[in-house]
């Protein structure tokens, strides 16, 4: 039964004169939105979610989705969301589930910083015409190497990941999304030469060819975790937190647990799969070096050991603890970052930005001398060339992208992953939706935005004057602010715009 305080958020609209009764709007929509009767498609708006699946795949066009038009009272303080809210939680105790990242209109600081060019005194370079450097090595690096009197390298080096471009996939288990979407994440990967990840859920018995190419995860539920896992991967990651939820644990419904999902997670199908916040074995810097050191130990000393946490207030301390404690790579999720499910509340009001995130933690390293014993990888809502651009002149030496990676796949950001009714088949265990994303097609869309993305990042090179990404890493000199209050200029080091 439907509350009678709440209104529908969508209005599907079908223009009967062009509709050809195919029903390929019925069968395609995830949601059973819509429906025959008597000879006319009617649609429940209640069940709309703007995913546009029977939008794009109407054959004459014939259908729209359009906001609810509904006019509420203005009010400053009580605003429309926090009202229809209260109505849901009036309807129903509990909490407000979401998926994706922060959607409030908190100020995005990428898009209050511009790159600075050259033109004169330092010229800027044709890509076209002069080769351009985008290969980053993630890993552990000396302070200083040494080469004997044949010009050979003496200096051991730490086990380093080679990327193509400073770019890799964001942690998406195999539970939250279809094994569909993440064949095709790693088939992309394997084509772009950069890194997936499998998230916290196990690594598929399909995908174990493209281990070379993978980041898989060691969370506190440790769910398919096991020694042919570890030595599987290019490199191991220990999960503490993500940007999305700081400080709270995962939870993968029961209804996607499906048989082939139970055995990568080595759990019972149809059970929560349940990760709790903290690692039991894990409540001090000293506990997390036994297990950085302990998955070494597993994997020979072969792998490079990542930390993957949210971003938080005191992230420059906590990174430079990683660090000391054997981490090669350490990985901050800023709070604009997606997740397949996360309570409203959490997701929306803990953690702080990316941006913030990304020069507290590259000044303090660097401060305590050990800047080069780690690479930083930046997430958090990266959504374009400019904004991994930016990242890299902050600190980074790479970003992760989710959401940017799901959108080619055919993601429309509806918000609604945890439900597992995801039209596109991307964040979904139903088979009669899976089985509509082509891995192959969906590896190559996510193939062309990230050779997209390495071309417009190879011209800002060489609007910069700059041919490798190396040489831009960490120069916030070349980044000026907009708009940006004193406090947030000297904690990002960047000087404002005419300066």
């Amino acid at each position: 039964m439907k509350d009678r305080l709440l209104t529908p958020e969508f209005r599907v609209v079908v223009d009967h004169q062009r509709c050809t009764q195919c029903h390929r709007c019925i069968t395609g929509c995830g949601w059973g939105t819509l429906s025959c009767n008597n000879g006319r498609i009617v649609a429940d708006d209640f069940k709309c979610v703007a995913c546009h699946y029977c939008v794009t795949h109407c054959p004459t066009g014939a259908i729209v989705v359009e906001e609810f038009p509904l006019a509420f009272k203005p009010h400053a303080n009580w605003t429309v969301g926090l009202r229809k809210n209260a109505w849901r939680q009036a309807q129903s105790p509990g909490m407000l589930l979401t998926g994706m990242g922060n959607d409030q209109a908190y100020p995005i600081v990428f898009d209050h910083l511009v790159l600075d060019a050259c033109q004169v005194t330092n010229p800027s370079i044709d890509p076209l015409r002069e080769p351009m450097e985008l290969r980053t090595y993630l890993g552990r690096k000396p302070n200083s190497l040494a080469f004997d009197s044949l010009g050979r390298l003496i200096t051991p080096l730490e086990p380093q990941v080679k990327l193509e471009t400073p770019i890799v996939f964001a942690a998406m288990s195999y539970g939250s999304i279809s094994l569909n979407a993440q064949k095709a994440l790693a088939m992309a990967a394997e084509e772009c030469g950069i890194l997936w990840n499998t998230g916290e859920g196990g690594l598929h018995k399909d995908l174990y060819p493209y281990g070379h190419c993978a980041t898989v995860q060691c969370a506190s539920g440790r769910f398919g975790v096991h020694s042919g896992y570890l030595n599987a991967a290019a490199v191991v990651e220990i999960k503490i937190g993500q940007g999305a939820k700081p400080g709270i644990g995962g939870h993968l419904p029961g209804e996607k647990v499906s048989v082939e999902v139970s055995e990568t997670r080595m759990i019972p199908p149809g059970t929560d799969a349940l990760s709790p916040a903290p690692h039991h074995d894990i409540y001090s810097i000293e506990d997390l070096r036994q297990l950085i050191y302990a998955l070494k130990e597993a994997t020979d000393y072969s792998k490079p050991v990542s930390v993957k946490i949210a971003a938080v207030h005191n992230v420059a301390a906590i990174t430079a603890g990683m660090v000391y404690a054997g981490a090669d790579i350490v990985y901050i999720d800023g709070f604009r970052g997606g997740t397949g499910a996360a309570p409203t509340i959490i997701r929306d009001h803990i953690g702080i930005p990316i941006e913030l995130a990304i020069a507290a933690v590259d000044d303090r390293l660097r401060q305590e001398g050990i800047r080069s014993q780690a690479s930083i990888i930046a997430a958090g809502s990266i959504r374009s060339s400019a904004d991994v651009a930016k990242a890299i002149a902050l600190g980074a030496d790479a970003v992760a992208i989710g959401t940017g990676a799901l959108l080619p796949l055919g993601c429309r950001v509806c918000q609604k992953c945890y439900t597992g009714n995801c039209s596109w088949g991307i964040a979904t265990q139903r088979p009669e939706l899976t089985r509509r994303l082509d891995p192959v097609l969906g590896a190559e869309r996510v193939s062309n935005l990230i050779e997209s993305w390495s071309l417009e990042l190879k011209e800002i090179l060489g609007a910069l004057g700059l041919n490798a990404i190396e040489s831009l890493r960490g120069s916030r000199e070349r980044l000026r602010g907009v708009g940006l209050d004193n406090t947030t200029l000297e904690i990002l080091g960047v000087k404002p715009a005419g300066r």
